[in-house]
């Protein structure tokens, strides 16, 4: 589970601080392996270092050792660009600081974390030289901010951090949402409708379907699983129809012909939106396709890092669609990973992959930095099954998305 576990699922902790104040020293005391290079020279960490590991009681974490932000010259600004992309992806940070050290630097990171609400606790590491100053004691008693002592280059403390990240681990991912079993319920039953293209990872299926089957399978309900072809000859074999149809966002309208009209309907990408990032927001940023016009320039973010090929649905259909609605070419712009332009006033609409490789603090983060430049945001399957004409069809499940759509169509004061 350690090792296999999606970095989506896992608690992203990320450890922040002025260079050499033993970050990485942290790290390889906490997962007992020499992960991240440890040096007295300044700035030996450049890059965020990534960790997957399992810490119980909480189960599978991410540690992002971050470069020092109080680096320095041209090639110190891109490190620390890199360090505060971090934030959007942390959710717990680790304020290391050492020897009793704490100024400026310091102040800034804590102001900055608990402006976007990440809980954050201090570590004082190399407190063998030095303890923390009592004016910082009683300030982060005062803001109730844990404090602990370490000395990470023989092990003293980390048992105590260990227990203190696991004390002020957020309560939403010790309480994580179901991602479509609340939709279907105990005893009734879910048809999953999984293209097999070229697309489709030979021997195994992709994440978003693996992951919403056994949230079916933890909830007692049933499953039933076909390709598309298969779709019509499956639900005549059924004694009652299903309570959902979760079809990948591609087959969309040959699903939609097939599935009787009284049955709910949605895709895997949509019950992501729900799950990783604000469904309101992006159904919101859904209906602002309308107003797209011929050169507008919109941004594709896809969380995977693959090699399209063939009908990529990011780079092709997608586009294609968008382009046949709109009426004349569109401006598009593709980012992977976690790549995000930090600038989005240039574009008028960005449409995020499902994001099961996504934390849901990072897809959250992308919807914040989008309302702030006032871009609308959605994602692949409402901006493919809006595009597709089939929009109210695909969020039937989810009444209040529904009532979002009516009301703003009506332009009623129920629209956002």
């Amino acid at each position: 589970m350690s090792q296999t576990a999606p970095k989506g699922l896992r608690l992203h902790i990320g450890l922040f601080g002025r260079r050499n104040v033993g970050k990485s020293s942290l790290l390889n005391a906490i997962t007992r392996q020499q992960v991240a290079i440890v040096s007295h020279v300044a700035g030996t960490t450049t890059d965020p270092v990534e960790k997957p590991m399992e810490l119980l009681p909480l189960g599978p974490v991410l540690f992002i050792d971050t470069a020092g932000v109080d680096d320095v010259g041209a090639l110190g600004e891109l490190r620390i660009a890199r360090t505060r992309a971090v934030f959007d992806r942390t959710d717990l940070g680790i304020l290391v600081a050492a020897a009793g050290e704490w100024g400026g630097f310091e102040a800034e990171l804590l102001a900055a974390l608990t402006a976007r609400e990440i809980p954050v606790l201090v570590v004082m590491n190399k407190a063998d030289q030095a303890s923390a100053p009592e004016a910082l004691v009683a300030e982060l008693t005062v803001k109730k901010i844990p404090l602990v002592h370490t000395a990470a280059i023989n092990g003293e403390g980390i048992g105590a951090l260990k227990q203190r990240i696991i004390e002020q681990t957020p309560a939403d991912f010790l309480s994580s949402s179901a991602i479509v079993s609340d939709l279907v319920g105990p005893g009734e039953t879910a048809v999953l409708v999984v293209p097999i293209d070229k697309e489709a990872p030979k021997g195994r299926l992709i994440l978003p379907q693996v992951q919403t089957i056994r949230d079916l399978l933890d909830g007692d309900a049933l499953c039933m699983v076909v390709k598309e072809r298969e779709l019509r000859h499956a639900l005549s074999l059924l004694k009652s129809p299903p309570k959902l149809v979760v079809t990948d966002s591609q087959a969309f309208l040959k699903v939609a012909a097939d599935v009787p009209p009284e049955v709910a309907l949605t895709s895997f990408s949509i019950l992501f939106s729900r799950n990783k990032g604000d469904l309101l927001t992006q159904v919101e940023g859904a209906l602002a396709i309308d107003r797209l016009q011929p050169g507008d320039r919109v941004l594709m973010a896809e969380a995977c890092a693959h090699h399209p090929i063939g009908e990529d649905i990011g780079r092709v259909k997608i586009p294609r669609w968008l382009t046949q609605y709109v009426g004349g070419p569109l401006d598009f712009t593709h980012v992977q990973g976690h790549d995000f332009p930090p600038d989005l006033h240039e574009y008028q609409l960005v449409i995020q992959c499902g994001s099961c490789m996504l934390n849901r603090r990072e897809v959250l983060s992308r919807i914040i930095h989008c309302r702030e430049a006032g871009v609308p945001i959605t994602n692949y399957g409402l901006a493919i099954s809006f595009s597709l004409g089939i929009f109210e069809r695909a969020l039937s499940p989810f009444p209040a998305a529904l009532e979002l759509v009516r009301s703003m169509a009506q332009g009623l004061p129920g629209g956002r």
